[in-house]
């Protein structure tokens, strides 16, 4: 979920949310459609991009503190719901396949008391109070995979996706070596009719082992590529790449442990299914164990918790199930989870070290983040030296001082966390303790006043000369959604940094050259010697004119972007996309928005007065319009750009109509949708209003959906917006 170069600030803070008091229906509703709206961006970035922004701990606190709101409030149970739902997403890159029945989520017991809770919960419903038998497995965390086989043979694999629908990689799963192309004879005479005419689809989870993913990113820094920040993200990209080849080298394994419907075998319990699986030649862990009482599964956790570092993948945790499948099937299933299964979670190793330092880091947008660091300590399974303390507020409530012992842990496994201090002893007694540590006053990389602002509790930089920004900054600029230059990524800006050709982004235009770029030392050398004598072992490898030229193309192309797209790749604070066009339809040029007064900005729809102020702000510093005005002398494009050939053939039959995108396209993604449109004149906003015209909800729509149909707002499906999209006609 993160790694060594990660940014900070783009973790989201959510324990001040989860601290809203809730004293009526009306405050209830509110703060559950805020922890829907969290709930589903998480899952969103877990599932669907391989990219989470936020730690299992923390979605599982909040996922419960919205089980217990719907609990005290039942009409807040709608089935747009998180609650309702099962998790995961599917993308546009692989053809769907319907699963043969639904993949249900787990729910979790985040201690041993909630365990003995659900464990005393299901034998009450059976009217077994300590005659249930149970089958526990470790959780493996990795990415699901539904096989299906047919007359015995193996013809296709799917990803978990949305539950009911998933993605087809057969062609990778084909690449995992463990995976059976059939089935064995001895497994297939325990399926009903012997299997033959019979779809089965088992179910299990892909993974990549420790020590491969250690040779991977191994791979990937002598590559020069950002490593995987652990290995259920590094199995998750493998699975899904477009190009088998890629996947058959990335050493994924496999544990099968579910099928979609227990009718078709001839056993009748879990622990004999995984028997069955092993008999047809699937992987089976090894480490699951049928158990007879409460008591014994309570031994199985804590024996799993303790050999977690010995094992070869990383598991976060013990799944329990009823071991009798009559007695599932009795149970049933809630809406996203079946009743005879619970997933008990590690709590977060800990580990005591020293604080010898708290550093402070600046982001892209001058956010300054003070950073912990201490001696080195091994946890969960790599060794961390350094953490994150948000912000000042953070570091006096922990009340953290250099010179202490501190606990640290992974939260989720993942993101380094320091807990607090260890104030026990008398060589952490008060007054052997340093002073509380002090944000600065000016910024430790250009020397700017720093200035925090009321109702924050971020401290920040605003000079876009500051040398810390300036790399996040080229790297925002030359991103798809900003000016959009392509081959020109975060490892080349980096080292053009370094060697202080770059300070700003319009360094890319009137510094930058053909030459400098060929010439610039990748930071990597030659393994070998050439046989031709053009080089030996040792000598750097410079960047080259082939891929300089294609990166120079790509700049002179970016310069007729237009102001939206430059707006945007400033990274002047809270403007966004949206804003960014909105400003741009509005005023037409980056002249006109300069001149407006801050209530000229705020009467565009969709502006605030805080993004008018950070507009007003950013134009009132001198180093900022100097950027800006070499920018224009460079050529770079500061207004609306005229429309393209295929947009001017296009009737504008849009223009003035706001549509609001939402949930999970089929045919296109929401970004080719928001093109489209845009194409036709009309406003794509981020938000529901009065103002909106229409809002079109796709799969797993969720607050925006509801705030339509609260205003009155018309909802439109993906047919009807394929139908406007076509026709340019907007429906009666």
């Amino acid at each position: 979920m993160t790694d060594s170069t990660t940014n900070f600030d783009a973790v989201p803070d959510v324990g001040a949310a989860a601290e809203v008091g809730v004293t009526d229906l009306a405050t209830a509703r509110a703060r559950a459609q805020q922890l829907n709206d969290l709930l589903r961006r998480a899952a969103y970035q877990y599932y669907a991009l391989d990219a989470p922004e936020m730690t299992d701990a923390a979605f599982d606190e909040l996922l419960v503190e919205l089980q217990q709101l719907e609990a005290r409030y039942p009409e807040l149970v709608t089935p747009e719901s998180y609650t309702q739902r099962i998790g995961g997403y599917v993308s546009q890159q692989f053809e769907p396949v319907k699963h043969a029945q639904r993949m249900y989520s787990i729910d979790d017991a985040m201690n041993l008391e909630e365990l003995d809770e659900w464990l005393a919960r299901t034998e009450q419903a059976l009217n077994m109070p300590g005659k249930v038998a149970y089958t526990c497995e470790l959780k493996i965390d990795g990415l699901g995979i539904a096989l299906t086989y047919q007359d015995g043979q193996f013809v296709r694999a799917a990803t978990r996706g949305d539950g009911t629908t998933g993605e087809d990689v057969s062609a990778n799963a084909k690449t995992i070596h463990d995976i059976p192309a059939a089935l064995d004879k001895q497994g297939l005479a325990q399926l009903t009719h012997n299997g033959f005419g019979t779809s089965v689809e088992l179910r299990g989870e892909v993974y990549m082992p420790r020590h491969s993913f250690a040779k991977l990113n191994e791979q990937n820094d002598e590559a020069g590529c950002a490593p995987f920040a652990n290995p259920r993200n590094a199995a998750a990209g493998s699975l899904r790449q477009k190009n088998p080849k890629i996947t058959a080298k990335r050493d994924l394994e496999t544990f099968i442990y579910a099928i979609a419907d227990d009718a078709q075998l001839d056993v009748s319990s879990q622990h004999a299914f995984l028997q069955w699986l092993r008999s047809c030649g699937f992987s089976v862990n090894p480490n699951a164990r049928r158990l007879e009482n409460a008591h014994e599964v309570h031994e199985y956790c804590a024996h799993a918790l303790k050999m977690r570092d010995e094992l070869d993948y990383d598991i976060d945790g013990v799944v329990v199930k009823v071991d009798e499948f009559a007695l599932q099937n009795q149970l049933g299933f809630t809406a996203r989870a079946p009743r005879w299964a619970i997933a008990f979670k590690f709590p977060p190793e800990q580990k005591t070290t020293v604080l010898r330092d708290i550093r402070v880091q600046v982001g892209r947008t001058g956010v300054l983040t003070p950073v912990a660091e201490f001696d080195p300590v091994n946890v969960a399974g790599s060794s961390i030296a350094r953490a994150t303390l948000h912000n000042l507020d953070e570091i006096r409530r922990k009340d953290v001082r250099i010179g202490d012992t501190i606990v640290v842990h992974k939260a989720g496994d993942v993101i380094p966390e320091v807990v607090g201090p260890v104030l026990a002893g008398d060589f952490l007694e008060s007054h052997h303790r340093r002073p509380i540590w002090q944000m600065p006053s000016a910024c430790p990389s250009c020397g700017s006043t720093v200035i925090r602002e009321d109702e924050e509790v971020a401290y920040r930089c605003i000079s876009i000369d500051c040398p810390a920004q300036a790399t996040e900054r080229l790297i925002h600029w030359a991103s798809r959604k900003a000016l959009d230059v392509d081959g020109l990524g975060t490892e080349i800006i980096t080292r053009l940094v370094e060697q202080q050709t770059l300070h700003d982004v319009a360094d890319f235009y009137d510094t930058l050259t053909l030459d400098i770029l060929a010439k610039l030392d990748t930071g990597r050398s030659y393994k070998s010697d050439d046989s031709a004598g053009a080089y030996h072992k040792g000598d750097p490898i410079v960047l080259g004119y082939t891929i300089a030229t294609k990166i120079m193309e790509q700049l002179e192309q970016s310069k007729t972007r237009g102001l939206a797209r430059v707006l945007f790749g400033l990274g002047i604070r809270f403007v966004g996309e949206q804003a960014a066009r909105s400003l741009t339809e509005e005023f037409g040029s980056l002249q006109a928005l300069r001149a407006a007064s801050k209530d000229e900005i705020m009467q565009v729809e969709g502006i605030g007065e805080k993004l008018a102020s950070s507009v007003k702000q950013f134009f009132s510093v001198a180093e900022n319009m100097q950027v800006v005005d070499r920018l224009q002398a460079a050529g770079v494009l500061l207004e609306q750009p005229q429309a393209t050939v295929e947009q001017a053939s296009l009737a504008q039959t849009l223009t003035g109509v706001s549509f609001v995108l939402t949930g999970t396209l089929q045919t296109m993604t929401r970004d080719e949708a928001k093109a489209a449109l845009l194409a036709r004149g009309a406003r794509v906003a981020g938000s529901v209003s009065k103002k909106t015209g229409f809002v079109v909800a796709g799969a797993a729509a969720g607050s925006k959906l509801a705030k339509a149909q609260q205003l009155g707002v018309r909802v439109l499906d993906e047919q009807a917006l394929q139908t406007i999209l076509q026709t340019g006609q907007l429906p009666e």
